[in-house]
């Protein structure tokens, strides 16, 4: 019995060589938020994925939200949350326990749990050395714009303070605030790790949520679908959930910037990073740009793994 466990640890690691070969020195953006966010023992999991990729030799980066926790903290102060187009209304009020949940609270406890595992993650805010610089953006509703408050579209990334830290082998930890000349603007953790995925020049842009996936059957949950291409997935935006929206849209934006692949994966899935990223198979929701569609397993999953 323990030999047939040690043989099939075996092959996995063998299963994993192509894709340790090809993404070794790779930057990969993380997006992390959902319920993959508040339970302990996904957070401790998503942790190691994160150390585990720093060993194997890939650069990740996380990007993170706290939508949830930002909620509750509201609801404790008796501010009622609402949202317009998946993205939530920031006043200026508002804004204020945003940056401190997300800056001070969630952006410490993830630094924390990666650093149990050695001095890896260094925690800094789109603030920071203007890493992101904003402008105001309203949300679409029904084709129509609508004032959010204070959330803002990134409009700038300067991202050399992340290429410093990469290069001492340090995994940078974000929160979604940014500057513009008028202040504070919380940015959706989405549309930031798109646009810090594409000024790096990312390998792969991982998405983490609580589907498994995009649906094309949306609210039946039947068909998943494995891959499509950016112009497919640029037809299906009008119709897509609000919740959903701001994700694909974020997939969109960086395919379209020029990150290869884009992932939505289940954050809810254990090892769900390490499973796209090393194994044949894969999981969840992957697009590409046309010219990106994979041919040969030694680029990209082939077939339907994603």
């Amino acid at each position: 019995m323990r030999l047939r466990d040690a043989e099939s640890k075996a092959n996995a690691l063998i299963e994993a060589l192509p894709w340790l070969s090809r993404f070794h020195g790779k930057t990969v953006v993380v997006k992390y938020g959902g319920n993959a966010m508040t339970d302990p023992e996904l957070q401790a999991r998503f942790a190691e994925n994160i150390v585990f990729l720093r060993y194997a030799g890939l650069r990740p980066v996380v990007v993170h939200g706290g939508g949830p926790q930002i909620t509750n903290h509201l609801d404790r102060l008796g501010v009622h949350s609402t949202f317009a187009g998946g993205l939530r209304v920031t006043t200026s009020e508002t804004m204020d326990v945003v940056r401190m949940v997300l800056v001070g609270q969630i952006n410490r406890e993830i630094v924390g749990l990666i650093n149990d595992h050695g001095p890896f993650a260094v925690g800094i805010s789109g603030e920071d050395a203007h890493l992101l610089t904003a402008e105001r953006k309203p949300a679409m509703v029904d084709g129509a714009p609508v004032d959010i408050g204070r959330v803002g579209e990134v409009v700038e990334v300067q991202p050399g303070v992340l290429r410093t830290l990469l290069n001492d082998g340090r995994v940078p930890v974000i929160s979604g605030i940014a500057r513009s000349e008028d202040g504070v603007y919380n940015i959706n953790a989405d549309t930031a790790a798109a646009a810090i995925a594409t000024a790096l020049d990312a390998s792969k842009l991982i998405m983490l949520t609580d589907v498994e996936g995009l649906y094309s059957d949306y609210p039946t949950c039947e068909e998943l679908v494995s891959m499509l291409t950016a112009s497919e997935l640029e037809e299906m935006l009008p119709n897509l959930s609000s919740g959903m929206a701001p994700k694909m849209e974020a997939c969109l934006r960086a395919v379209r910037g020029g990150v290869p692949q884009a992932h939505i994966l289940d954050g809810r899935t254990p090892n769900s990073m390490l499973l796209e990223v090393f194994t044949n198979e894969g999981i969840g929701t992957m697009v590409v740009a046309e010219s990106e569609e994979p041919t040969e397993p030694v680029d990209i999953h082939e077939g339907e793994d994603t």
